[in-house]
């Protein structure tokens, strides 16, 4: 499965963006993303990125009516630039069996 993150709280609470009618809650393709974004914006300093699963996903979308994800191709660019995904695309994602990965710098040279 691949990991998607998105940022939450010790208290638990979800960072989300409110400049639209539905709050945004932006996911990530690695931590490391998800750092670098926490890093240009101080409103997500005191949020941690946590990978994603069905029940984090249900969670979010039952501590608010309406929700809206953004997948954030470029930590370095504005939050509000993602791509918009619906609380249904998300899932498929996270539940979707990631590719094995190619490790062309582990392979033997005589495989």
């Amino acid at each position: 499965m691949p990991d998607i993150y998105a940022m939450r709280r010790a208290n638990g609470d979800w960072f989300a963006l409110e400049d639209t009618d539905k709050p945004r809650v932006p996911v990530f393709h690695s931590s490391h993303d998800a750092l670098m974004a926490r890093l240009r914006n101080f409103e997500m300093l005191l949020f941690s990125p946590i990978a994603l699963d069905t029940g984090l996903l249900s969670e979010i979308v039952a501590d608010r009516s309406q929700v809206d994800f953004c997948m954030v191709n470029n930590p370095f660019a504005s939050l509000k630039r993602g791509s918009t995904l619906q609380v249904a695309q998300l899932a498929s994602l996270i539940t979707s069996v990631a590719p094995p990965r190619q490790w062309k710098w582990l392979a033997r040279p005589w495989s």
